[in-house]
């Protein structure tokens, strides 16, 4: 031992333990705000999506949401941190409900998110093979939402029927694929493999811009079957960095290149995280949309920060060179150090997790408010990270 690890390790060691005395007060906090959540004695049928300003409880909506998923998986990551059987109770429940789903053919790509997040965790971590089955039937419905024509899953079927809308793709739809890829290596067709490759390839061609910035919307042309037009629908404008738009591409093409081993998908990745953190301002924490000119006083968005962090640490697994894994693991550190403060974790406001996230601002829904999604990519971050510890494996 060096006389420099002599004199410091007494310090390290202790600013370890201090550390982990915080992320446990921590793990305690988003543990008391989730059952203050479940004592609100929600409908059957009802999940929680935002918080209204000056509220304490959630908002509830249907179960066939395209966020119900979420409130089921943040349980399931409860269980996992904790070890506590009452959230695997909670959570249980909370995503068994969500077969019903099955029962009515697809509107929308969301199938993935609905039940990756719920079924997907209750799976891994409560190995009954009846959660599988499940996974198989929503697999296979939304393999029904892909057409060949454009090689890629049509986002929502129900504006092509009701508003005239050319077959279209938006980036969230990445975020769908893990369901697919899964599926095929877990009894399902390989068929679903080819469905989420070529979507991620046709994602690829026709949402990337030169800088590296996704478009939330892609529409298609009906003659020729190839990517016609990059518009928003969520972001600030049709040319925006849309932050959430971005933080799903980053963390989708994670997935594809995991899944695939393909470079090209990994390479995909990086690029988009680049062009992210080059942008991110220093608090590391981004404006909803990065061209807003309201900047700086934009709201800003932490479930687009947690997506990106929890996307980050996986990427930063697959890279092979060592100064850029620690340069994604490091930035995806600081964002959760930013999420984890008192200017986004504060209990006394309201029932959840985060605040601070912006859903839909340009058409007034979920401003400056918690949103689900921002708690359920929170906890899958401090997890990955190594903040929260499994107690469940």
């Amino acid at each position: 031992m060096n006389r420099w690890t002599s004199a410091w390790l007494p310090a390290l060691l202790l600013a370890g333990g201090m550390r982990a005395q915080t992320n446990n007060a921590l793990l305690q906090t988003m543990v008391s705000q989730a059952k203050a959540t479940v004592a609100e004695a929600h409908p059957p049928y009802r999940t929680p999506f935002s918080v209204d300003h000056g509220k304490k409880e959630w908002l509830l909506d249907s179960f066939r949401n395209w966020r119900s998923g979420f409130w089921a998986g943040t349980q399931w990551y409860l269980f996992e941190a904790t070890g506590d059987a009452f959230w695997k109770q909670e959570a249980d429940k909370s995503t068994r409900i969500l077969a019903e789903l099955l029962n009515k053919s697809p509107h929308s790509h969301d199938v993935g998110f609905q039940f990756t997040c719920s079924f997907g965790n209750a799976l891994r971590l409560a190995k009954d093979p009846a959660y599988a089955k499940v996974m198989l039937r929503a697999a296979d419905s939304l393999a029904t939402l892909f057409d060949p024509k454009y090689q890629s899953i049509c986002s929502w079927p129900y504006r092509v029927k009701t508003l005239g809308w050319p077959h279209h793709v938006i980036v969230d739809n990445m975020m769908n694929l893990e369901l697919l890829f899964w599926a095929s290596k877990n009894g399902g067709s390989r068929r679903l493999y080819d469905i989420a490759v070529a979507h991620a390839r046709t994602t690829m061609k026709g949402h990337f811009r030169p800088d590296g910035s996704t478009a939330h919307v892609v529409w298609f042309d009906p003659a020729t079957g190839q990517p016609d037009s990059m518009l928003t629908h969520q972001g600030y404008a049709d040319g925006s960095m849309w932050a959430r738009g971005q933080a799903w591409a980053i963390y989708g093409f994670t997935v594809a290149a995991r899944e695939t081993g393909d470079p090209i998908f990994l390479q995909t990745a990086r690029r988009a995280a680049d062009t992210y953190l080059k942008r991110l301002p220093c608090d590391n924490i981004p404006y909803w949309d990065f061209d807003d000119p309201a900047i700086p006083s934009a709201p800003r968005d932490a479930s687009a920060a947690a997506v990106v962090a929890s996307g980050l640490l996986e990427l930063a697994t697959l890279v092979k060179e060592p100064a850029v894994k620690l340069r994604y693991r490091n930035a995806a550190l600081a964002m959760l150090d930013e999420l984890s403060s008192p200017r986004y974790v504060k209990p006394w406001m309201n029932h959840a997790m985060l605040q601070h996230s912006t859903g839909n601002k340009p058409q007034g829904k979920d401003i400056d408010v918690p949103i689900i999604y921002a708690d359920y990519y929170y906890m899958e971050a401090m997890i990955r990270s190594g903040r929260f510890a499994k107690k469940v494996k």
